[in-house]
């Protein structure tokens, strides 16, 4: 009989063997095209002012967004340092808890659609 510490090695290496095979193949797959040769696209040429407009949306984009992931974060530790207090004390609340938790992670997602909409305008 195989010990379970030898089962689950053996499940590991096989799991190993079989990601690295997936991600070789992938990567051969989805890069094939970097090395094609370049068909007759005309380049992009930007004005002076295209570019500064440019430039700022992305700026205002990466702030939209890293500002909504660190305000989400904070929100995040604050609420749930409380709410792991309150369930310490009343298990029954536990859900409520999460609520708030879920809250406070929703304002990432309103910085990544506000980026979104700014990246589909510039």
């Amino acid at each position: 009989m195989v010990s379970p510490k030898d089962w689950f090695l053996s499940r590991l290496r096989v799991s190993l063997v079989v990601m690295l095979m997936v991600m070789g193949l992938a990567g051969i797959i989805f890069t094939a095209d970097m090395y094609a040769q370049e068909t007759s696209h005309q380049e992009q040429t930007l004005t002076a002012e295209e570019a500064g407009v440019q430039k700022f949306g992305l700026m205002a984009a990466a702030l939209a967004f890293g500002l909504g992931a660190i305000g989400a974060g904070i929100a995040i530790a604050n609420v749930g340092s409380a709410a792991m207090g309150t369930i310490g004390e009343k298990p029954e609340l536990a859900g409520q808890a999460l609520i708030f938790i879920a809250l406070a992670e929703g304002l990432v997602v309103f910085g990544f659609i506000t980026a979104l909409m700014i990246l589909g305008k510039i």
